[in-house]
């Protein structure tokens, strides 16, 4: 990994492990796949400040002025009988599922407290919680140091590659050339099944070298609105229901036409509605244990991987100790680095890969998995126990634009681009805002 240092760097992302190295690199490998993509000159290294900010996107949110909390009460860390465990519960389904697998007092369960399921998983182990959420589709991990992690089957599974694996398949497509110039994806067709923050990422950092994208969500899912907004820049959003024949039927016809399809689902939730890739196109996934291993099917986010993984009591430790006991208070990164650092790296990875099938007309599997980036920033030199708190990227980081959220006009603040300049050019904002979720229709524009 690319050590990042010098003026205007220090507190930016400070952390225990190098974050900031990390982010910088994974937006460093875009800028470079666009440029031999584009065939143009290498552009000069992203701008730090511009990183953080970007990585840091959910806390520097605001909506008219105020900021964003982007997690659920029943969301974070709590306290098990002999441990620790970090639950999820930000959407409505998650939060039906936790709820079902504790034994909460009479009077309690129709609407519990954050107090309510402390005092529930205080009385149960760590482990039998993480295995409870694993049997009902809950989500909850049991906290781990290091040492655990890297014994174990899924630990070992996430130390077996990069982030990022790229495979070439056999089929053969059409040899499509790529534009050339700084967004060397004009007139590539995206279609985007990910949900949260690093397929997302991935899909708006395609959009920003000029591919159209279109997301499709289903309507039974709802997204949480304002989250959709800070990863949306640049990207059309649809309604479709692949549960329905019509909807499986409609989705096959936007697959058949695209060049590219990144999902954001558990391996093989895709597979299962029945639809074929067309020769010589890209499919990307982005999961949270990738596809091999037992953890494999397993859900997870961001903040749920750092605490299985041992980022979590390595960033709650400040003594610095190499591996802090299970019994130490847990903490986190000051961004959701492992999302974005591997939604960056899949993009890479894919405008690579339809630079390789520009050349051959053969398709390609792009591979991200979070648990394999978590691997990557816990081996990676250059820890920092006696780091100071983390510093707020400056106001011109930042851009502010009217918007939708849950049918009212508001002022929306998000980040400008990562990528502040592509070849000789620079990027001030995405080609447009977040539209609205699920507002414009699945279609690809005539």
């Amino acid at each position: 990994m690319t050590t990042t240092s010098g003026p205007g760097t220090p507190g930016l992302l400070a952390a225990t492990l190098p974050v900031l190295d990390l982010a910088v690199a994974s937006v460093a490998a875009v800028q470079d796949a666009a440029a031999r993509a584009g065939r143009t000159a290498p552009a000069p290294p992203p701008d730090p400040e511009r990183v953080a900010a970007a990585f840091a996107s959910d806390r520097l949110l605001r909506v008219d002025g105020e900021p964003v909390d982007g997690f659920a009460p029943l969301s974070g860390f709590f306290r098990a009988a002999d441990g620790w465990v970090r639950t999820h519960a930000n959407y409505p389904h998650h939060r039906a599922r936790l709820l079902a697998l504790l034994v909460l007092p009479h009077g309690t369960a129709a609407n519990p407290t954050r107090d309510d399921v402390t005092a529930a998983l205080a009385e149960r182990s760590a482990q039998d919680v993480e295995d409870a959420a694993a049997a009902t589709g809950a989500i909850a991990v049991r906290v781990r140091t290091e040492d655990e992690w890297r014994a174990s089957a899924p630990g070992r599974a996430a130390a077996s590659g990069t982030p990022v694996r790229t495979a070439v398949r056999d089929d053969d497509g059409a040899a499509r050339p790529l534009d050339r110039g700084p967004r060397p994806l004009a007139g590539v067709r995206v279609l985007d099944l990910t949900r949260v923050i690093a397929g997302p990422v991935a899909t708006r950092t395609l959009a920003l070298l000029g591919a159209d994208v279109l997301r499709l969500d289903p309507p039974r899912l709802p997204e949480i609105e304002v989250q959709h907004l800070d990863t949306g820049q640049g990207k059309r959003s649809a309604l479709l229901d692949l549960a329905t024949r019509d909807g499986r039927t409609r989705a096959q016809e936007l697959l058949d036409a695209a060049d590219v399809l990144v999902t954001g689902y558990r391996p093989g939730a895709v597979e299962a509605f029945g639809l074929g890739l067309p020769p010589g196109a890209v499919r990307a996934r982005v999961t949270a244990w990738g596809d091999d291993g037992p953890w494999a099917g397993r859900r997870g986010f961001d903040s749920i991987v750092q605490a299985a993984s041992g980022i979590a009591l390595v960033e709650g430790s400040r003594d610095g100790a190499t591996s802090p006991p299970a019994s130490a208070t847990p903490g986190a990164l000051p961004a959701q680095a492992l999302d974005h650092a591997t939604g960056y790296l899949v993009a890479a990875a894919v405008v690579d890969a339809l630079a390789g099938r520009a050349a051959d007309g053969r398709g390609r599997d792009v591979d991200g998995a979070l648990a394999r980036t978590a691997h990557a920033l816990l081996v990676a030199p250059r820890r920092d126990p006696a780091h100071g708190e983390p510093r707020t990227p400056g106001p011109r980081c930042v851009v502010a634009h009217r918007a939708l959220l849950d049918g009212r006009a508001v002022t929306l603040t998000t980040t400008r681009p990562a990528l502040d300049r592509l070849a000789g050019e620079g990027v001030d904002d995405y080609a447009a805002p977040a539209r609205p979720w699920g507002q414009d229709d699945p279609a690809w524009p005539a």
